[in-house]
């Protein structure tokens, strides 16, 4: 999250009046950068990651755990610690944070009262050493976290509070329900950052839309759940606020949970990975090229499983936060005729890709969203100042949103050294892949931002992650990787991946044969580099020719992954797999036993996951619930299990699935061990102690 500016925020019915002035003013500023920036050269790649916690606090003597709203005075005494100030500061929005030496990690608010990011002190670069490096510094930063916490407290890294909106009581401090802000049934206004940028952004969200958001989710049924299910929360007779009626409207499902605030999405913890191209032709490209991957990163780190105290029958986040921040009117959800709006969005802000951007001539118009929703005048003013086609139509699809919050302050003047009207419209268009030009002030480069994973319980994880992703950026780049697939097909994998268990039992669209038609030449003494898009090819990779259908094959995770051992029905050859062509990348790149056999740590992870040995937390989770001896069978996850879930995970972060002793299984081995009661070792440890 960046920097948060300060102002007066305009309520709905005034933001709205200024939105055209907005989108106009952040369209000239976009200009700006393009005119200023289109021919931008960076010399190598880097890359940052970012992680998000969730700050619990344990009453032991209970066995209740519950959500800290501590996130200013754990900030606060951050920036204050005067050894972390010598060394140079580790909180920009309290401090300056200098960069010289070894840079600190730097900590970020986030939307919730009980959430903090964290980020890397520098950008970290292609090396392999960089590589290496990310996981003890996710280390670093939690350790670092938790010291300016209070000793009952922890930062653990799952998506979502298992009993956040339940009737007890799951913050500390308490405050009541319905504020006027959210107006929600089961959170209070202080659970969101004071900073007033996000109450307004969900009071006008909820104001845009004319009711409360809507997040059911479906229940799980187990052998006792009663069905069909009603939200047992719900207050059916609540008049406090006009936007109480929602429930007795339908707004709430049968055999659903339902939740009705923006905080039950943007609550949500999860890893995103930044990457510096370049220049915009690399970033474009990568945008494309991995924005099929989505999907599959999305089910393949699935850890969602609960929500409100109960569990779910889905194992990731994403629809959840769609809907948590999805301001569409009726008229543009096609509830009612076109009057006031402009347009039918099929999607919410919040969503999968609707663009490819790259001019690449393996793009073919049969792979394009055929619903895309256009704003032309904006996409004839871009294209005007020398914008080309496909670039314009990105951008004109993103500003057929309203801006949500407007500060008063920010009308005055159109400044086009700033890009706080282009940024109102880009950073609240929450899709799975994101394109960020540069910024005005600084020399950062074209960015691509990859957001769809699911943050994971430890820190070794959430590093496998990161580093298969950079990995996997190198190799596209290098041997000129084709992943198009027409977008439709994208959607329905988001879809796919909210499955229970879906990677494991359902399959995913993608692409048969990735490799080009032609051979790359050699970049770097004989290998290619992967620093950069290939500049020495022999020839221009033909136009695609023939059905667009034969170009893609439902397959497993694990086939996506590891490879086919037989070609899908309209391929000849079978999928290669994501795991073998890095490997191919770095057998190009002479990489030393030592370093190979840490990287390996990595993929056989990712590997193992793809393939079922090793489960997801989603998983994982699901089954604690099940086996705990409080737990009746009936979807419901009390505050005991709770508390013994966080405790767990606790655990699980320290030990990582490691034995406690000779011939005890360590909690969570299921998802680092083949087999019960296997020792996983690290280089230097015999146990977890």
């Amino acid at each position: 999250m960046g920097l948060l500016a300060l102002g007066t925020p305009l309520e709905w019915s005034d933001a709205q009046k200024a939105a055209d002035k907005v989108r106009q003013w952040g369209i000239e500023q976009l200009l700006s950068i393009w005119r200023r920036a289109k021919g931008k050269e960076r010399d190598v790649l880097r890359w940052g990651d970012e992680v998000e916690y969730l700050v619990v606090a344990y009453d032991d003597k209970e066995h209740k755990v519950k959500l800290s709203l501590r996130q200013a005075d754990i900030l606060d005494a951050l920036a204050k610690d005067e050894a972390l100030q010598k060394q140079g500061g580790c909180v920009p929005e309290l401090q300056h944070v200098a960069r010289n030496g070894e840079p600190l990690p730097t900590f970020h608010p986030e939307f919730g009262r009980f959430m903090l990011e964290a980020t890397p002190g520098k950008p970290w670069g292609i090396g392999f050493q960089d590589l290496l490096d990310v996981e003890p510094n996710m280390k670093w930063r939690r350790t670092i976290a938790k010291e300016h916490m209070e000793p009952n407290e922890f930062p653990i890294t799952l998506t979502t509070f298992p009993r956040l909106g339940t009737i007890d009581e799951f913050i500390t401090p308490y405050f009541p329900p319905s504020g006027e802000r959210l107006r929600s049934q089961f959170l209070p206004d202080e659970i969101a950052n004071p900073h007033i940028r996000f109450p307004t952004l969900a009071a006008n969200i909820r104001a845009r839309r004319g009711r409360k958001v809507e997040i059911n989710v479906p229940i799980f049924e187990d052998e006792n759940t009663i069905m069909p299910f009603q939200d047992p929360t719900i207050d059916y007779d609540l008049h406090k606020w006009p936007e109480d009626d929602d429930v007795r409207r339908g707004a709430a499902k049968e055999n659903h949970i339902y939740m009705d605030a923006m905080a039950f999405g943007m609550g949500s913890c999860c890893l995103q990975i930044t990457f510096q191209a370049k220049n915009i032709i690399e970033g474009r490209k990568l945008y494309d090229q991995l924005s099929p991957l989505g999907p599959i990163l999305l089910a393949l780190t699935a850890a969602t499983p609960i929500y409100k105290g109960f569990l779910a029958d889905t194992d990731v986040r994403w629809n959840q936060i769609s809907r948590a921040v999805d301001d569409r009117t009726p008229e543009e959800l096609g509830e009612k005729p076109l009057e006031k709006n402009r347009w039918r969005l099929p999607k919410s802000r919040y969503a999968s890709n609707s663009t490819y951007i790259s001019q690449d001539v393996r793009l073919r118009n049969e792979y394009m969203d055929p619903d895309l929703v256009v704003d032309e005048n904006i996409k004839q003013r871009l294209m005007d100042e020398g914008m080309d086609d496909l670039l314009a139509t990105h951008f004109a699809h993103l500003f057929i949103r309203d801006p949500i919050v407007i500060f008063g302050e920010d009308l005055k003047e159109l400044d086009l050294s700033k890009t706080d009207h282009f940024e109102n419209l880009q950073s609240t268009n929450w899709q799975h892949m994101r394109f960020k030009p540069p910024p005005p002030d600084n020399s950062i480069g074209w960015r691509v931002e990859f957001r769809p994973m699911e943050i994971q319980i430890t820190d070794y994880e959430n590093a496998a992650f990161s580093v298969f992703i950079v990995l996997i950026t190198r190799a596209i780049l290098s041997f000129d990787l084709n992943f198009y697939i027409p977008i439709p097909r994208t959607t329905d994998n988001m879809e796919t991946a909210h499955a229970r268990d879906a990677v494991l039992t359902e399959r995913f669209y993608f692409r048969n044969d990735p490799l080009p038609s032609r051979p790359v030449r050699s970049m770097t003494n004989g290998h290619t580099s992967g620093t950069s898009t290939p500049a020495n090819l022999l020839s221009r990779p033909p136009t695609p020719t023939g059905p667009v259908e034969d170009e893609y094959s439902l397959m497993t995770i694990d086939e996506i992954i590891n490879g086919q051992t037989s070609p899908s029905e309209n391929s000849s050859t079978p999928f290669p797999g994501l795991i073998p062509l890095v490997e191919s990348y770095l057998n190009s790149m002479n990489v030393d036993v030592q370093t190979r056999c840490d990287l390996a740590r990595y993929l056989d992870l990712i590997r193992k996951r793809a393939n079922g040995t090793y489960w997801t937390a989603a998983k994982w989770i699901r089954q604690f619930v099940r086996g705990h001896s409080e737990y009746q069978g009936d979807s419901v996850v009390n505050e005991k299990v709770t508390y013994d879930l966080c405790k767990a995970v606790e655990e699980i972060t320290r030990c990582e699935g490691r034995s406690t002793g000779e011939g005890v299984s360590g909690l969570g081995w299921e998802m680092f061990t083949e087999k019960k009661g296997m020792t996983r070792k690290r280089k230097g440890e015999s146990a977890c102690g």
